[in-house]
């Protein structure tokens, strides 16, 4: 579904990605753990096309999005929920999901797609007209997601969903990112708890200083003594 190959990355002349391959299939749940400052954000952001100076491939469904501007990335099924929420904070929520169905997706109603979004997030419909700059974090959280499910997507990317939130709304927030994998949404999550990325995923890779490791089963991973001490908090 997704293929990256020999992608390199560059902030001015600093180089953030060596030399990246991945390869995600259809329905597949693929997580990329690694320490801050190891290139997670900056490869989601290339994959987007949201780093204007790269190389290497970056194919989606038989579609080369190198020269592609992200709107039209967004088209061919591929969405990103960025770290930070980066919502419309004085708009309602209802306007902040219907932002969310401007670009591709089935033609349909946006009252149908956002009936089918708040079946995920029963919380959100009780909010439609609160402004999202007052909504909690976890709600925020939530709203993000939501966002960008109503393009109807194909794959989505998650970048540190969990960031910033209370331990039982991280818990509720997994709960429905592994549901909407159920329903057959392929996902590629960036998530500094390690744990719980590897618990929710079906497949892994590491980065560490712009250098991807091979993709390796999740739960192997998990049960590595070397990533339990390099990742999952054990001295």
């Amino acid at each position: 579904m997704l293929k990256v190959k020999d992608l390199h990355a560059y902030y001015g002349h600093i180089r953030a990605l060596n030399g990246i391959s991945l390869d995600i299939q259809v329905d597949e749940f693929v997580t990329i753990i690694g320490n801050n400052g190891a290139g997670k954000t900056t490869l989601m952001m290339a994959i987007s096309g949201l780093v204007a100076k790269i190389s290497g491939t970056i194919e989606f469904q038989g579609v080369m999005l190198n020269k592609l501007p992200p709107y039209r990335i967004l088209e061919c099924g591929l969405a990103h929920v960025p770290q930070g929420r980066m919502l419309f904070p004085d708009m309602t929520v209802l306007d902040n999901l219907n932002l969310g169905a401007l670009r591709g997706g089935p033609n349909q109603s946006l009252q149908k797609k956002r009936e089918e979004v708040c079946n995920y997030f029963p919380i959100i419909a009780e909010r439609l007209r609160q402004k999202a700059g007052t909504l909690s974090g976890g709600e925020q959280q939530m709203l993000t997601i939501a966002r960008a499910l109503m393009v109807t997507p194909k794959l989505l990317m998650l970048d540190e969903p969990s960031s910033g939130l209370a331990p039982i709304v991280t818990q509720e927030v997994a709960r429905i990112v592994a549901k909407l994998n159920k329903g057959g949404i392929t996902l590629l999550l960036v998530e500094q708890n390690a744990r719980l990325a590897l618990e929710l995923a079906d497949s892994a890779y590491i980065l560490e200083n712009g250098i991807l490791s091979q993709k390796e089963p999740a739960a192997k991973l998990l049960n590595s003594d070397e990533v339990e001490k390099a990742y999952l908090g054990i001295a």
